[in-house]
């Protein structure tokens, strides 16, 4: 993620057909024996330090299937999601995160379930027949069907994320808990799935997303479009976006696809940079190892759709004209964040960190400033001080320069400490294939690197990542 601007006001849309009831929000039109099965309810929330109230326990999500229908402005939208998991403990309920939508029905392996909603919150009863898929073990499938005005979500930055309306549609964007306000699901980063998303729009509108596009198809002014991602993605890296763009597909020379959607206001200038992204992808291969997903692309908005660049799998977003920069930065997140994904947001420096690196690597390898000038840079500038890389104080601290620029001088700090290119750019490959389309803590990081390194970090950790003051260079 790039944070460029921030912007306030949070838009929510309660579901009509929700009743109050004992504190809580009972959906309307759902029906289950009471009994539930046998076994404990997951976990609300799994105590995520800047968010513990997304993710839930008690199952893992392997696959999601969601099917869009959205309206001519993007301002509404239905839905249904399947969502198959495979049970983590002996399930009697378990929740899903969703945020202003309102539900209209819910099954759990074909039987209607009991439905309790406490804000962003559902909480799902089966039916006592479905007992045998919730045990430990057991992969059961849910179907929720929804509907509404999908709402902007502020978050503690002020930044927008969510269902994000643009001149001409919508673009949804999820970092860190957007995701919740356009479909059910597992919100946190340490549940990846594979995807099928499913949009169905007004004929003469795009619907792109991630992954590979599986079919087009237009009947009665509505066209719908199907795209698959089968490598896990954390679900703050889904993304769709409705308008009149512009699509490209291309593919680079090794035979990887390449689609770009572009608003057509700002195709122009867009044109040159997203020209680059096969020339990027081969020198970060070069850099990081074999490029992680089976197509890349872009989507790049009108000036003002969104306050940030974000690296949406396989197609980051942009709002307006990227410059090569951003772009190497956006790019190098596919490695960095959307592969290896971080366990929990306070692993954060470890997408930053290493995608500004990135950008310092290109920059010397382009002509421009060498690398220990770009670490000078940083080094300097207050900013970077102002927290641990490591530990932002707060969730409104995680895109503030300290998670950019010091998680990028810690890069360099291991590169200093090991004085051996070959090696220490050896171990900057290793990193994403070791934990290739999973998640990783600082803590692994860290027995990774000093494995690879033969170095103890204690001491450069101490002073650099979670230090408090600026230590001397020297």
């Amino acid at each position: 993620m790039d944070q460029q601007t921030s912007a306030a006001g949070r838009r929510t849309v309660p579901g009509a057909a929700l009743l109050v009831a004992a504190g809580l929000t009972l959906v309307a039109g759902c029906s289950a024996d009471p009994g539930g099965s046998a076994g404990t309810p997951g976990a609300a929330g799994v105590r995520d330090p800047y968010f513990p109230r997304l993710g839930n326990g008690g199952y893992d999500v392997t696959h999601y299937d969601l099917a869009l229908d959205v309206d001519s402005t993007g301002s509404r939208l239905s839905g249904t999601a399947v969502i198959t998991a495979r049970a983590t403990q002996d399930l009697s309920a378990f929740n899903l995160d969703l945020a202003g939508l309102e539900v209209r029905s819910a099954t759990v392996e074909g039987r209607p379930a009991a439905v309790n909603r406490a804000g962003p919150e559902l909480t799902l009863r089966p039916d006592r027949g479905v007992a045998g898929s919730l045990r430990e073990g057991g992969t059961f499938r849910t179907v929720v069907r929804y509907a509404g005005s999908p709402r902007t979500v502020t978050d503690a930055d002020g930044s927008e994320e969510g269902w994000l309306r643009t001149a001409d549609g919508a673009v949804a964007l999820g970092e860190p808990a957007g995701s919740t306000a356009w479909f059910p699901g597992n919100h946190h980063p340490g549940d990846k799935a594979s995807y099928d998303i499913r949009v169905t729009v007004p004929e003469g509108r795009s619907a792109v997303s991630n992954g590979e596009l599986v079919s087009r198809r237009t009947s009665g002014g509505r066209t719908a479009f199907h795209w698959r991602t089968r490598a896990p993605m954390a679900s703050y890296l889904a993304t769709v976006a409705v308008g009149r763009y512009t699509v490209r597909e291309t593919v680079t020379g090794d035979g990887l696809p390449v689609v770009t959607a572009v608003a057509p206001e700002v195709a122009g200038a867009s044109a040159g940079v997203l020209a680059r992204i096969p020339e990027v992808i081969a020198w970060a291969e070069e850099r990081f190892g074999p490029y992680p997903f089976s197509s890349a692309g872009a989507v790049v908005g009108r000036r003002g759709d969104a306050g940030y660049a974000l690296e949406t799998q396989t197609r980051p977003f942009f709002p307006g004209p990227p410059d090569t920069g951003l772009l190497v930065h956006e790019l190098a997140h596919q490695w960095f964040g959307d592969s290896v994904t971080p366990a929990s947001w306070r692993d954060m420096w470890l997408n930053e960190g290493f995608a500004t690196y990135a950008e310092w690597l290109w920059d010397a390898d382009h002509g421009g400033a060498p690398v220990a000038e770009s670490f000078g840079k940083a080094y300097a500038d207050e900013a970077n001080w102002a927290f641990p890389a490591s530990r932002p104080p707060g969730a409104a601290d995680l895109s503030r320069p300290p998670v950019y620029g010091r998680g990028a001088m810690v890069v360099h700090r291991i590169r200093q400490e090991m004085d051996d290119d070959e090696a220490f750019f050896g171990l900057l490959r290793g990193w994403p294939a070791e934990y290739r389309h999973g998640n990783a803590s600082t803590a692994d990081f860290t027995a990774y690197a000093e494995r690879r390194s033969g170095l103890d970090l204690t001491e450069l950790w101490e002073t650099w990542l979670d230090g408090g003051s600026r230590p001397p260079v020297g």
